[in-house]
């Protein structure tokens, strides 16, 4: 009887385990998705500013023709 007890619980243990391993990378999944979305901001607002940039500069080279 103590091997089929020792092997439930055992294999409870293991799922446990397994659920709370899985907790985290979900959670590490959300952070790392929160930083791309962060990032992707980030490049989105520079390549406006570029974009305005260049603009500014096409303008001051017909200026000067």
């Amino acid at each position: 009887m103590f091997w089929p007890m020792l092997a439930i619980a055992l294999g409870f243990l293991g799922i446990a385990v397994l659920g709370v391993l899985g907790i985290r990378v979900f959670l590490e999944a959300q952070r790392l998705g929160r930083q791309v979305a962060a990032t992707t901001e980030r490049i989105n607002h520079a390549a406006e500013d570029l974009e305005k940039a260049a603009m500014n500069l096409a303008r001051t080279g017909e200026t000067l023709r």
